[in-house]
């Protein structure tokens, strides 16, 4: 039974966690970095359906991650439809067009060409879902007033990690996209003025031939510092 009790006049919960041994950690810890490390952005997406209420569990999962002052700064748009999703695709590729057609400085250029991208944007259209994050830079109040929100970036951040981690687990793909500027999606999406577009991750199945960069991540020594 969870216990609850108020501390200045404000609700807390008990909470507690199970933990284990010092084996059990490592092994627990090691089997997630590796389950972990498989997970890769894609462009080769399959239309194969995915169902509703794997998006939903998704985005709740995403919706946990701390927030400042637990603000929760974000909303996921999910589009679906293949008319909006051709429109967004349209708009994505203007933009694209011209990032990679003098927009972008030669040495962005250059260290894309690895990756082989380019402003082609299909899997916009061919993805079943795309999820986009809109940051809010502040709350709008019932009574037309603005409310303070904190750190809306580093919390916008956070929740999109745990949602392609949540994407990952269900067994499927998603791709960090960010066209620029994105300001085109508040048009297509309609959505309020205290809301700005933070990443679109198109979200399904791979491919039945899907490809990705043979890439290697950094090891431990380059990424930590010990003190």
């Amino acid at each position: 039974m969870v216990k609850t009790k108020k501390i200045d006049g404000y609700p807390f919960v008990s909470y507690s966690k199970e933990t284990f041994s010092s084996p059990a950690m490592i092994q627990k810890s090691d089997e997630f970095y590796k389950w972990l490390d498989k997970r890769r952005s894609i462009r080769d997406f399959s239309d194969k359906p995915v169902p509703k209420e794997v998006i939903e569990n998704i985005i709740l999962s995403a919706s946990s991650a701390p927030s400042g002052a637990h603000k929760q700064p974000w909303t996921f748009c999910v589009v679906s439809d293949p008319a909006i999703k051709k429109l967004i695709r349209i708009e994505a590729e203007k933009e694209e067009f011209d990032s990679y057609n003098g927009r972008m400085p030669e040495e962005w250029l250059k260290d894309l060409r690895p990756l082989q991208t380019d402003w082609h944007k299909e899997f916009l259209e061919t993805a079943p879902y795309l999820i986009i994050i809109f940051k809010k830079s502040y709350d709008l109040k019932e009574d037309g007033t603005k409310g303070t929100v904190y750190y809306a970036t580093e919390s916008c951040g956070l929740a999109c990690g745990f949602l392609l981690t949540a994407i990952h687990n269900a067994g499927l793909g998603g791709l960090t996209h960010t066209p620029s500027p994105m300001n085109f999606l508040c048009k297509v999406l309609n959505r309020p003025e205290n809301e700005k577009p933070f990443l679109l991750i198109p979200v399904g199945y791979p491919a039945d031939e899907c490809w990705v960069p043979d890439l290697n991540r950094k090891p431990i020594d380059e990424v930590a510092v010990w003190y």
